[in-house]
């Protein structure tokens, strides 16, 4: 069985790695609670024994065009029957299982079915919606269903699915009762929101506005009976009354319709699986980047993700539509690792056009500059840093305008790029800032500011207001880069003293310049700006102008800035706890602290590596978990438990 090529995400779950940093000792009686609070009942009762084999690799793919998204799943089952044991408590009763020459299956929604046989499972889900030939594209080519030309060869396929065995009417019968069924469901949704929106108007006809809690008002607080509105206040005329119907009927019939294609396409998905050999083949540009020892693997295709499909149409809309069309014409690959102490997610980006891919590596290229790096220490909550070309910037751009499709203005564009590159002396621009950058978040300090609000008389509807105060978050950082062009930047700051209409906010003292903010209720107060060794500074605080100490940790965080293209870190921790006062405003405090004491810190770092852009991030767990894939859960059980714990009435 081959993965379609022209799938736009493809996902693999390295189940022999993963079952082993599972807790299902843990996991079971959480998710068996989490199904009675959801259905009333537990579903099941151990959620390690369903029949499926977690140690075996799990295959995920999705597919898009102008009427159909398709998700699909292959796994492997160990025990048939204790997995269609399982199916039968998960799906809703009445709803019967099919079986056909090589496989079982069931749908669990309109969109959702399930197929398995002794040892292979498929999940899929497919959303369709047949094209409207009046379309806003204004073109005859999308009125055509793109499954319209396979309909026929799809309603065959069926058919001769059915050939092995005799014409089975108690099937057909069965099928016939699942649209009934469907179609009452449908029925009685509608009568409940009629039903309800009818009570609402006699409520507001009654109080003069919407009701609140709607479950704890009495009926009675709602007027007249129903009947009783609907005798007096409903004054449909017969041409109402025949147009709902007929929007009813034909609403019903497209919802038939479609029910009926994403069946039939379900079938001839389960059909080619199971009567292929069951192994999976993937195009090998999608598992270029594969790290067999990942636990999970993901490969995006951006390009076809944008550019076929509505997408695709929303694009070739606009006049610039092949620019964007070609700049997002990428894939990315994912290899994601749950390891004892941190999860890594290591990502390599690839252009489809061989030439943008190198113009982006050789921006990618930038030189070091070490001295931004003893801005970073300890004390930080976090930075990202950059070391850049940015020289080849210019060479991207014209890349991307060169042979963009039929974009209008694609010659018109590719004038203005070359006059650009004539006019503009691209050397001397990159020496004002090369491309080597730093900004550093060093804390988060608490200001009083005073806001206005505006209360409403709910009998005269008179507006009043009432001035407060409130603690807001201020955020104490610097940016610096890099230049080789310090006079052009001291005369940029000089003119902020000498401009009349900015000097009175500025002022100079030494080699710094200051700006005051004269709004008390701004966020940021002062700025402070200066030139020195080849770097421009932009600071909150005079103080971030000189290095403080670095640690080991801090050292080693410093050379990775300086090896790095791009590299950044975060101490979470650190950042929610310099926005305790404004996250604090609610009745989440509880959860706002749990995430606090076991949220981890962020690191990640990006470089030009082979044919791609890799970034690789990590983040570092905190708490005592068994290792970073349980550390999720530990966390989601705990706010679960605070979240429940809030619902229950406090027992005196």
């Amino acid at each position: 069985m081959k993965i379609p090529s022209d799938a736009v995400f493809y996902m693999e779950i390295n189940g022999k790695q993963l079952d082993k940093k599972l807790n299902w000792e843990k996991l079971t009686p959480f998710m068996k609670e989490l199904t009675e609070n959801k259905n009333g009942k537990a579903s099941w009762n151990d959620f390690a024994k369903t029949g499926i084999k977690y140690d075996a690799t799990q295959f995920h793919y999705a597919t898009i065009n102008d009427s159909v998204k398709s998700y699909t799943t292959y796994f492997v089952i160990d025990n048939k029957a204790k997995f269609q044991e399982f199916i039968n408590s998960s799906k809703k009763e009445g709803l019967e299982i099919s079986k056909k020459s090589k496989y079982s299956y069931v749908n669990f929604s309109d969109e959702m079915s399930v197929a398995w046989n002794g040892n292979r499972a498929a999940l899929s889900i497919i959303s369709y919606s047949k094209p409207n030939k009046d379309n806003i594209f204004g073109d005859d080519d999308y009125a055509v269903d793109s499954t319209s030309v396979m309909e026929d060869e799809a309603y065959a396929m069926v058919d001769s699915a059915y050939v092995d065995a005799p014409f089975n009417y108690k099937y057909e019968i069965d099928q016939l009762k699942e649209n009934i069924k469907y179609l009452k469901d449908n029925i009685k949704d509608n009568k409940k929101s009629i039903a309800q929106t009818k009570k609402d108007i006699r409520y507001l006809k009654k109080h003069k506005q919407y009701p609140g809690d709607r479950e704890a008002i009495d009926d009675k607080e709602y007027g007249a009976s129903e009947e009783a509105y609907t005798e007096e206040e409903e004054n449909y005329s017969e041409e109402d009354i025949a147009y709902e119907k007929e929007y009813q009927k034909e609403l019903d019939s497209i919802q038939r319709e479609n029910f009926k294609m994403v069946k039939i396409l379900s079938v001839k998905k389960f059909d080619e699986f199971f009567n292929s050999n069951l192994e999976i083949e993937v195009p090998k540009e999608m598992i270029a980047f594969r790290d067999a020892k990942s636990d999970v693997f993901v490969y995006t295709d951006y390009g076809k993700i944008l550019n076929e499909g509505i997408y695709g149409k929303l694009m070739n809309m606009n006049d610039f539509g092949g620019l964007f069309m070609k700049m997002y014409n990428s894939n990315s690959s994912y290899n994601l690792y749950f390891d004892n102490d941190k999860v890594r997610l290591v990502n390599n980006y690839q252009h489809k056009d061989a030439k943008i891919q190198k113009g982006i590596s050789d921006i990618y290229n930038g030189k070091v500059n070490e001295k931004l790096a003893a801005l970073i220490n300890d004390e930080n909550i976090g930075y990202y840093s950059m070391n850049l070309n940015g020289s080849k910037y210019f060479d991207l751009m014209y890349g991307f305008v060169q042979d963009a499709g039929d974009m209008e203005y694609q010659k018109e564009m590719q004038l203005i790029m070359e006059t650009m590159k004539i006019i503009l002396d691209e050397e001397a621009i990159s020496k004002i800032a090369p491309g080597n950058g730093i900004f550093v978040l060093n804390e988060l300090k608490n200001k009083t500011v005073k806001y206005t609000e505006y209360i409403y008389d709910e009998d005269s509807y008179d507006e009043k207001e009432v001035e407060k105060t409130k603690e807001i978050a201020v955020p104490n950082f610097t940016f610096a880069f890099a230049t080789e062009n310090e006079g052009y930047w001291n005369r940029v700051f000089n003119l902020l003293i000498t401009n009349k209409n900015l000097k009175k906010k500025f002022t100079k003292n030494g080699d710094v310049y200051a700006f005051k903010n004269e709004k008390s209720n701004d966020v940021i107060d002062n700025m402070y700006f200066t030139v020195k060794d080849g770097i421009v500074y932009m600071t909150t605080s005079i103080e971030n102008l000189t290095p403080k100490n670095q640690t080991i940790a801090s050292k080693n965080w410093a050379k990775e800035s300086s090896q790095y293209a791009m590299s950044g870190r975060l101490d979470m921790q650190k950042l929610i706890t310099g926005l305790d006062n404004e996250l604090k405003t609610g009745s989440d405090v509880k959860t706002i602290n749990a995430i606090k004491k076991n949220i981890g810190e962020l690191h990640f770092k990006t470089e030009a590596k082979g044919e791609s852009i890799q970034t690789e991030m990590n983040y570092k767990i905190k708490n005592s978990s068994e290792n970073s894939l349980m550390y999720f859960f530990d966390l989601f059980e705990e706010i679960y438990k605070i979240n429940e714990a809030e619902k229950k009435p406090v027992i005196m």
